[in-house]
């Protein structure tokens, strides 16, 4: 633990920092999985998964979490088969 004042509230902020990052890209990554199984057994609502998956990845990349390029591959995967399901 650091002894100095402006090092010690550092280590305060980084560590409420990083609980929100993991919670944020663990919220991401939950999205994800569920619209790619909705995909996947061609679920009704697999539109409206895709669409709360893609603004999670967005949201993610935003805020620098994941790259932005990342996010957008991720988006034009999971679109590639949603069209193919019909």
């Amino acid at each position: 633990m650091p002894n100095i004042k402006s090092a010690i509230k550092r280590v305060k902020v980084s560590e409420k920092n990083n609980a929100q990052n993991t919670t944020a890209k663990s919220a991401m990554r939950t999205a994800v999985k569920k619209a790619e199984a909705a995909i996947a057994n061609n679920d009704a609502e697999a539109t409206a998964a895709f669409a709360a998956a893609a603004s999670k990845l967005d949201k993610t990349a935003a805020k620098g979490l994941i790259h932005k390029n990342a996010a957008a591959r991720k988006k034009s995967r999971m679109m590639k088969k949603l069209n193919a399901n019909g």
